[in-house]
Order: C-alpha cells, then structure tokens, then sequence
C-alpha cells in the first residue's frame, strides 16, 4: 500500500510538470479561442435563449459507447443509457442549468490519467453560450493520476486537450485545420488543377513540396507554436521522392530532421523510389508471422473446427496480407496467391506439396479467391472515386493521374467485370484526365 502510494505521487508530480511544460504556455489554448473569437464580427446571439430538449439528450445518451473508463465520479455510461424518462429529465435540467450558468460541474472538469506504457475560412462560428461552456470546461481544469485503486491529489492542467473528452476530437481538428491553413502558400505538388501542400490525419501531417526552399516546414512549426502545440522532431523525417539518390536538408529551429530512404505512414510503407514492392514484402511477412503464431492453436489444432478456422483466416489472416491497396504485377499476384494457399492447404489438411489445384480447395472450403477479394475491392474503391463529387481531393487526384500500370490495371479490373473500357474525353481509352467514358466518369 505503501509503495502505491508512493507511486501515485511520483506519477502526479510528473502529471503535473508535464501539463505546466512546454514554455510555460499557460492559457495558450484559451488565448487561441480569443484570438479566433476576435477575428470575426460579434453576431446577434440567437443561442442565448436557446435550450437543450430531452430528445437531444436522450439521443446522445443513446450513442455512447459502452465499456469506456468513468472520469472521477465514476459514473459509467452503461448507467446513462439505462435512465428512464425520469432519470434523463433529471439529466437534461442539470444540462440546461450549465449551458444557461455558462458553468459545468467541477467533476465535469475533472480529468483522469492513466499511465499506458506503449512503444480559406478562419470563422468556425463558436460564440455565445457554447463558447462559454467551453472555456468553462477549461477555466478550472483538474486531473489526478490512478493507479489500479489508488487516486492521487488532484493537480490544476493548464496545457493541452482533456483526455477522453468527446470534445477534445473536435478542438483538435480545429486547431489543425488552423495551422494547416495559416502555413500554406504557393507551395505543394501539382496534381492536375490542384496544389496540394499537406496530408493530415489526426496528429500525423505529411508537408509536400517540389523542392526543399518550396517547403513550409518553418512557417508550419511557427503556426505549431503559436497554437500551443510543436513539431516531435524525433517522430519527424524528410524523404525525397526521385528514383535517384539527392541529398535533402531540412529542420525545425535547430534540429536537423534525418533523411531517409522508406518511412511508414498510416500503416503503408513509403519508399523514395516510390515503389511498393517493400510494402508487399512487409505485408506477405506480417501474414506469414500472424500464420506462425496461430500454427498449433489454430491451423492444425484437430479440435477446432474447419467452419471456425475460416472465421479466423477471414478476421486476421486476410485483412493482414491484403492491408492497402496495390496495383498487382503477375509476379505479385503469385506470391499473394501462394500466401494464400500456404494458410488454406493446411485448413484442408494439406500441404503445398500434395499438389492440389487452387480450384479444387476454394471450392472444397467454400472460400472466395483471394485475388478475387482484392479486386473487388479495387473496384469498389473506384466506384467511390468515379461518384466522387467534384472538388473531393481523392476524386480530383485519380482523375489527373491514373497512367500506366495504374490505367492499365483499372482498364483490366472494368473489362473482366463486364463495365467496358473507360475513356478520355477525347473518346479514346486512357487519356491523363479521365472524362465520361464505359463508367460514367463525371468531368
């Protein structure tokens, strides 16, 4: 008991000092949102005598999630959702009352740590009421570190998003689209009609640039700063994209970011060279690692059922080798096949050896081949691309660049699903920018 509690207090004091780190940027975040209010004119407030209706409530009551951690007053929101009528008008006066008060409860602003060890428009019409219930939300934000049923003394946070707040996703993707706003310029890579200088996925951001003088990395790390948050310099790398080798530097203040030749994003793996055979290699490994581990407690285990072996070859096996898609080589499309065989013959009781046509054991199992799998998700990926309303960044790319084995992938994929040859404008197949053609193609 007494070493727990020795522990919850070193975990609060570092709890603590990591929220006042960082500068002492105390009250950036609040800083940000006045800096934002102050950007566009004050509008007549139409929400001052609005209120939050039961249906509301009970709607988002509705689609919580159930399983997730309590914060410190431990209620669960298996509770919420098994309120009566009763209980929800209850829920929705104590709603009414903090959105009217422009004042939450205090264990709304009371957050809970859990240390987890692992390896062009600037108005975005906050105001009124809402903006006052979120800088309530702030204004006295608390948190205590826990440990199994140990709690520490409650620490003021000053720096930061509310852990496990439903906001806190929201504000994030705001202070995002900020920054990504304020830091482009002229910048970014030309893909038909459009320039694009950045990807975004949460936290992840890719900077794209012709040239290394073209790029807004310090532009982008300024905008980082000024909304209180920084670039991780040790997660950060540059790569050039260039079938030949060219020398690239890049840095944030003082910090050189390395180069390098490959780099994962969003789980597929980038080389220079702007091939994907390593990524197919690294997929082919991570099944051929999945099978291993799963060898004598699911493929050859006599007691498990075929029926539940399939289960199991469908939820991990298949979505493991089959991550992302590619535009297949004959010589790929083998070694898929043979992935796949090696798991499937040993669902059958077989081996490779025996010789077995591929025919004979999808038909014998029941399964779908799975280069057949894989098409029909290209095509359903290219039907979304194809619908795509104009404007979408996915859309506008394929539409500008599908050449090559690229083209002749999908010219293949249409033919064999019987959808006719997509064409150019100009009526002929191909073309650099794809026009209404055998798919319909919108231009």
């Amino acid at each position: 008991m007494v070493v727990s509690e020795a522990k919850t207090r070193v975990w609060e004091e570092f709890g603590e000092a990591m929220e006042k780190d960082y500068r002492t940027a105390s009250g950036k975040f609040l800083q940000t949102v006045r800096h934002l209010r102050r950007q566009e004119p004050e509008a007549e407030d139409s929400e001052v005598d609005s209120f939050i209706t039961q249906a509301e409530v009970t709607e988002v009551v509705q689609q919580l999630l159930v399983g997730k951690a309590p914060g410190v007053d431990e209620i669960h929101p298996e509770y919420l959702k098994s309120l009566d009528v009763v209980g929800l008008s209850w829920l929705t006066r104590l709603c009414n009352i903090a959105w009217r008060s422009g004042t939450v409860p205090l264990d709304w602003a009371t957050g809970v740590v859990v240390p987890l060890f692992k390896k062009g428009d600037r108005r975005y019409g906050v105001r009124g009421p809402l903006l006052i219930a979120v800088r309530s939300l702030y204004n006295r934000s608390r948190s205590l570190v826990r440990i199994a049923s140990c709690k520490s003394d409650l620490f003021p946070v000053h720096v930061g998003l509310r852990q496990g707040c439903p906001l806190s996703l929201v504000l994030f993707i705001v202070f995002m689209d900020r920054i990504s706003r304020r830091s482009q310029g002229l910048e970014g890579v030309r893909f038909g009609d459009h320039r694009i200088s950045s990807l975004i996925f949460a936290d992840d951001v890719v900077l794209l640039a012709p040239s290394s003088l073209d790029l807004s990395l310090e532009c982008f790390a300024a905008e980082c700063e000024a909304a209180g948050m920084r670039v991780s310099t040790s997660k950060s790398e540059a790569m050039v994209l260039d079938r030949k080798k060219v020398a690239c530097t890049l840095q944030v203040g003082v910090e050189v970011l390395p180069q390098v030749e490959e780099f994962k994003y969003l789980g597929v793996l980038f080389t220079s060279e702007g091939r994907m055979d390593r990524e197919i290699d690294r997929r082919i490994g991570a099944a051929a690692a999945v099978m291993r581990s799963m060898y004598r407690s699911v493929v050859v285990k006599k007691e498990l059922s075929q029926k539940a072996k399939l289960s199991i070859y469908q939820s991990i096996y298949v979505p493991t080798l089959t991550y992302e898609l590619w535009v297949m080589t004959e010589r790929v499309r083998s070694r898929i096949q043979a992935a796949e065989m090696s798991f499937l013959c040993r669902v059958a009781g077989r081996s490779l050896r025996d010789r077995v046509r591929s025919s004979v054991t999808w038909e014998e199992l029941g399964v779908e081949p799975l280069l057949l799998h894989i098409e029909r998700g290209q095509l359903r990926w290219l039907g979304h691309l194809f619908w795509m309303p104009l404007g979408r960044l996915p859309g506008e790319v394929f539409r500008a660049c599908p050449t090559g084995k690229t083209q002749d992938t999908l010219e293949r994929l249409c033919l064999s699903a019987g959808l006719g040859t997509p064409r150019g404008p100009s009526g002929r197949a191909g073309g650099s920018v794809w026009g209404e053609g055998g798919l319909g193609i919108p231009t």
